[in-house]
């Protein structure tokens, strides 16, 4: 008999964790205002789980008055494109950044990667560090928006530290390879590899923001082996190297002394310090172009 008991008080205690639980998930999901009934039932809703749970959950910050204060904050702070009459679209979900996007024609839309949805207004964010995996993304992002149209430019925001030569220089390519113009934009540190791209940007077209920063320092590397595979290696990077000074001499209009002089070491350098140094064109005045935004006459890259 006492097993029966301390049985049924086991199912009893699991149904109502299970209800409660029940309930908790739908009306969080589901942005309905908390009712009368529901107010009434979470405390002895919880109370039974807690029972049941042990101490461990009785411990936990949560409870049923900030549980409703939670379900009441999410109720009035309702996303408007959540509740616009997209079918059952009610929450966006979390983790990778989501938006909402209807596909012309289509009655509902759907939670989107929110660099997908930048994907279809010609915006690439270059936001990790530069490997072959990540250029070959950003290499084919770029062929396929040029060859949907060509004579619409492509932004690249940077906040990048930098990364592969190897993947670096197969953007640049890819960069002056396509027929659309490139605006490349330092929107926080665009180090290493990722300063040498945004000075390739297309010239009167690189743009930063007053507080980036960009650093720009030599290629860098190592090896192991045998003595005949180092000096091989050394040779490359010191190939790399030049071609990179090169091309930072071009791009900037400064001398390759003075190019050799500053890759020397990790060399930082502010918004007005990188337009100065021919790295970027211009710096985004904010107060400015907030008002030209308003006026309708802002030349900001979009």
């Amino acid at each position: 008999m006492p097993f029966i008991t301390f049985a049924f008080t086991i199912l009893a205690s699991a149904l109502a964790l299970g209800h409660a639980s029940g309930v908790l998930q739908s009306d969080i999901s589901l942005f309905d205002a908390p009712t009368d009934e529901d107010v009434t039932a979470l405390p002895a809703l919880l109370s039974a789980s807690e029972g049941f749970m042990g101490p461990s959950v009785r411990s936990s910050p949560l409870s049923s008055s900030s549980l409703l204060r939670r379900h009441t904050r999410l109720h009035q702070a309702r996303s408007p494109a959540a509740s616009s009459g997209v079918g059952s679209l009610k929450m966006m979900p979390i983790g990778v950044p989501k938006v909402a996007y209807r596909i012309p024609g289509s009655p509902n839309a759907d939670w989107i990667d929110i660099y997908n949805r930048l994907y279809r207004e010609r915006i690439i964010f270059l936001g990790q560090e530069i490997d072959d995996e990540f250029a070959n993304q950003i290499i084919g992002v770029m062929l396929y928006l040029d060859s949907e149209d060509s004579t619409k430019p492509i932004y690249i925001y940077m906040n990048c530290p930098g990364g592969s030569v190897i993947a670096g220089l197969a953007i640049y390519d890819t960069m002056q390879h396509i027929k659309s113009e490139v605006v490349t934009i330092n929107v926080g540190l665009s180090a290493s590899m990722a300063s040498f791209l945004l000075a390739a940007g297309t010239k009167g077209k690189r743009f930063a923001l007053p507080h980036s920063r960009v650093m720009i320092h030599q290629p860098m590397g190592g090896a192991q082996g045998q003595a005949e595979d180092i000096k091989v290696e050394a040779a490359q990077i010191l190939r790399i190297k030049d071609n990179l000074v090169k091309m930072y001499s071009m791009m900037t209009g400064q001398t390759r002394e003075q190019i050799i002089k500053d890759l020397d070491r990790d060399n930082f350098m502010s918004a007005q310090q990188a337009k100065e140094y021919g790295l970027i064109d211009h710096v985004i005045d904010l107060k400015t172009d907030a008002q030209k935004m308003v006026e309708g006459t802002s030349s900001v890259p979009a």
